[in-house]
C-alpha cells in the first residue's frame, strides 16, 4: 500500500502519517481494557463489522487524504481488536511449543499475495480489489475459529489485573523501540530500494524470501521457545539490529540484501513468538498482556516508527536504515537492563 500511494501522488511525510494511525488506534484502543472493558466475543464480533466498513470506505476516500487518514483509522481499530484475541486463542488452545505452525499460515498467504500482487499492479486500485477479498475472507473464517473455539465457551472468571507497566517499564520501552526500528522496513523498503535501482520484482522477491524463512522459522521454532525466552529476545533484536546496519551500508547489493531477509526468520518470527510467548507465563491477566503487547509493540512503536521514517525519508533518505540499527540498538540496551533487573528485584 505505500507503493500504491506514492503512485498516486502522495508524499513520504503524507504516506508516515497515513500508516501511522493504524498504529495509534492499537495503542489508545487497549487503554480502554485497562479501564474495564472486556476483550471477548463481543467485542470481537463489533472489530469484524468496523473492519469490513474500512475496507469498502478505502475505495471511496482513496483520493483523498484526510477520508483515507480516517479509514486507516477504523482499520487500526478493527485490527486492534482482532489480532490480540487471535493471539490469545491459539496459545490457549495449542500451546506456544505449536504456536509458529498455525502462525505461519499468515506467512504463507503474505507471500502468496506479494507474488500474485506484483503481476498484476498495473494500476494501483487493483491492490484494493486483492485488500477487500481477502479481508472479508478473513472475516468469514474468523468468525468460524471463535465459534468452535473452546476459550470462548468457559465461564468468564474475573482475573487480578497484574500488568504493571510503571515497574516492568524497561520491557515495554523495549518491545515500543523494537517495532519503531521497523518503521522503515514496513513503510518504505519497497519505495528505498526501487529508488537504489532494484526493480519493483527484485524487491517483491525479496518481501517473499524474507516471508520464506519466516515461515521455516515458525514451524521448527517449538524447542527454542523452551529455552530461555529472556535471551532468545536480546540475540533476535541483536540480530535486527545487524540486519538494519546491512541494509544501511548495501542498499543495492543483492547477495546482501537477501542475508539480511534471511535474518527476518529472527528478527520477526523468532522475536514475535518468544515475546508474546514470555508475557503469556509472566502475567496472570493474559488478555490484557497480549492487548497491551498489540498496542505498545504494534500501535505506539509502529506509530513512532512510521512517522521518524516518514521524516527521514523526506529529508535524509541516505540514513533511513541507519536510524533504524540506532533504534533497535536501544532495545537491545533496554531488554538487557531489563533482565538484570529481575535478578536484583527476583519479586
Amino acid at each position: 500500500m505505500p507503493k500504491v500511494l506514492e503512485l498516486l501522488g502522495y508524499s513520504g511525510i503524507e504516506i508516515g502519517i497515513i500508516f501511522s494511525s493504524a498504529p495509534l488506534v492499537r495503542f489508545l484502543v487497549p487503554l480502554f481494557f485497562i479501564k474495564g472493558f472486556k476483550l471477548g466475543n463481543s467485542s470481537f464480533y463489533t472489530a469484524l463489522v468496523i473492519l469490513s466498513l474500512s475496507v469498502v470506505s478505502f475505495y471511496y476516500f482513496i483520493d483523498d487524504f484526510y477520508l483515507l487518514l480516517l479509514s486507516n483509522i477504523l482499520f487500526g481499530i478493527g485490527l486492534s481488536l482482532i489480532l490480540p484475541y487471535i493471539e490469545l486463542l491459539t496459545l490457549n488452545e495449542i500451546g506456544k511449543e505449536r504456536y509458529g505452525k498455525s502462525r505461519l499460515f499468515g506467512s504463507i498467504g503474505f507471500m502468496a499475495v506479494a507474488l500474485v500482487l506484483v503481476k498484476f499492479l498495473q494500476r494501483p486500485l487493483i491492490a484494493l480489489d486483492y485488500l477487500s477479498v481477502l479481508t472479508f475472507l478473513t472475516i468469514l473464517f474468523s468468525f468460524l475459529v471463535v465459534q468452535k473455539s473452546h476459550y470462548t465457551k468457559q465461564k468468564t472468571q474475573i482475573i487480578q489485573n497484574d500488568v504493571t507497566l510503571l515497574k516492568d517499564w524497561k520491557l515495554w520501552l523495549a518491545f515500543a523501540l523494537m517495532q519503531m526500528s521497523f518503521g522503515a522496513f514496513y513503510n518504505f523498503f519497497t519505495i528505498y530500494e526501487t529508488a537504489h535501482g532494484i526493480s519493483l520484482d527484485m524487491t517483491v522477491y525479496l518481501w517473499s524470501f524474507g516471508v520464506l524463512v519466516e515461515i521455516v522459522m515458525l514451524y521448527f521454532q517449538g524447542k527454542l521457545l523452551n529455552k530461555n525466552l529472556l535471551s532468545i529476545i536480546q540475540i533476535t533484536v541483536l540480530a535486527t539490529v545487524v540486519r538494519w546496519f546491512l541494509v544501511f551500508l548495501y542498499p543495492d547489493t543483492l547477495t546482501i540484501l537477501f542475508f539480511t531477509q534471511a535474518l527476518h526468520a529472527l528478527s520477526f518470527a523468532l522475536f514475535h513468538s518468544a515475546s508474546i510467548s514470555y508475557l503469556f507465563h509472566l502475567y496472570h491477566n493474559k488478555p490484557l498482556a497480549q492487548q497491551l503487547f498489540s498496542g505498545i509493540s504494534y500501535g505506539l512503536g509502529a506509530l513512532a516508527g512510521a512517522l521518524l521514517s516518514g521524516y527521514i525519508y523526506e529529508h535524509y533518505p541516505t540514513y533511513l536504515f541507519l536510524s533504524s540499527a540506532i533504534i533497535a540498538s536501544v532495545s537491545l540496551y533496554f531488554f538487557i537492563s531489563y533482565q538484570k533487573s529481575l535478578h536484583v528485584n527476583p519479586s
